[in-house]
Order: C-alpha cells, then sequence, then structure tokens
C-alpha cells in the first residue's frame, strides 16, 4: 500500500463526517439542488465531494466498483484504508464511481428485487461541472420543479420507469454534490 493511502481522510471524523452526511441527506431529499460538502482529500481524479460520500457511505459491508481512470491504484488502495469497502466487479457493486462515460451501460447496475427494492446499486457521476441548468426534475422533493445539469437524459427516464427499483444517483464536481433518486422524473427543458 502506497504511504499516501494514509492521508485525505477527516481531520476531525465526527463532526466533519456529521455535516457531510447532512448535506448528502439533504441534496437527495432535495433533488436539483446542489450542496458543498468538504473534508476529505481523496487522490486524484476523485473528486472532494466524491471522496466524502465513500467516506460517510462506504464501510466493510459496501461494496465498491470503480470505473475507468478511477480504477486506479492509489483509489484502490485509498478506499481500502479509510473505508474498508470491498472493490467488486459492477453487478455486484452497491456503489459504483466513474465519469458518466466509463459507468456506462448503467443497465448493468444492481436495481434491486421487487421484495427488496433497497438491494440497488447508488452511482456516483463525477461531472465536469454542476449546475442548477439543464434537464428538468419533478418529483418528490421537489416543490414545482428544478433544473440540473445532467449528462444525459433517456438513461435516467428509463430509470425512472423501474420505479420502484432502480439506482440512485449523486452528481459530484469539485466540492459539490446534487442527489438524483429513483423517483425522480427527468424531461427535457
Amino acid at each position: 500500500m502506497n504511504p499516501d493511502a494514509l492521508l485525505g481522510g477527516f481531520a476531525d471524523a465526527p463532526l466533519q463526517s456529521a455535516r457531510a452526511f447532512r448535506g448528502t441527506l439533504e441534496a437527495l431529499a432535495r433533488p436539483g439542488e446542489i450542496r458543498e460538502v468538504t473534508g476529505a482529500m481523496p487522490p486524484a481524479p476523485l473528486s472532494v465531494a466524491a471522496g466524502v460520500l465513500l467516506l460517510i457511505l462506504c464501510d466493510g459491508t459496501t461494496s465498491v466498483h470503480l470505473a475507468g481512470a478511477y480504477d486506479c491504484a492509489a483509489l484502490r488502495d485509498w478506499i481500502t484504508f479509510h473505508c474498508g469497502a470491498p472493490l467488486m466487479a459492477a453487478e455486484d457493486a452497491m456503489f459504483a464511481v466513474g465519469d458518466w462515460d466509463a459507468l456506462q451501460p448503467v443497465t448493468r447496475f444492481a436495481v434491486g428485487q421487487p421484495d427488496y427494492p433497497d438491494r440497488s446499486a447508488t452511482l456516483i457521476i463525477e461531472m465536469p461541472d454542476l449546475s442548477p441548468q439543464g434537464q428538468r426534475l419533478t418529483g418528490p422533493g421537489i416543490a414545482t420543479s428544478a433544473q440540473l445539469s445532467l449528462p444525459e437524459t433517456a438513461a435516467f427516464r428509463a430509470n425512472r420507469t423501474l420505479f420502484p427499483l432502480g439506482f440512485d444517483a449523486f452528481l459530484t464536481c469539485g466540492t459539490q454534490v446534487a442527489g438524483l433518486p429513483r423517483s425522480t422524473i427527468v424531461e427535457e427543458s
């Protein structure tokens, strides 16, 4: 293991993880709202926000898939040390991290089972930019409508047709995170 893997976790874990967890829950409960989360300093190419999500959501019982350029020794070592999460193939992962292209096809990720819809994957999608412009979002947690820059519309529309099954997603860029639960209706604006 590279000694650099020992760095980049929360400096004040109780306080930072509580704040980050609250911000993450708020982002998922209010699709389209962009939140700031800080505290992690993961190795490249992982953003601060994606690193924070891994620190607060993953542990030895939550499998992670690293897609594309994110499947590198530095990240594997960092996740192993800070989270203890086992690294798995896409089909077996509870969480997947990568940019949109690397995560394709998203149909390979678990969408749950009729009796256990919670046994689905959560995608952490690294974005080059995250803004409250773009596709129109409606559904639970949104008063009227919201907008969010998504990498595409079709995959999220198809995911919504599976409800109550389907994957949930977090979109991250720098220190920003936005949540997109499977219950959200996505339309071109």
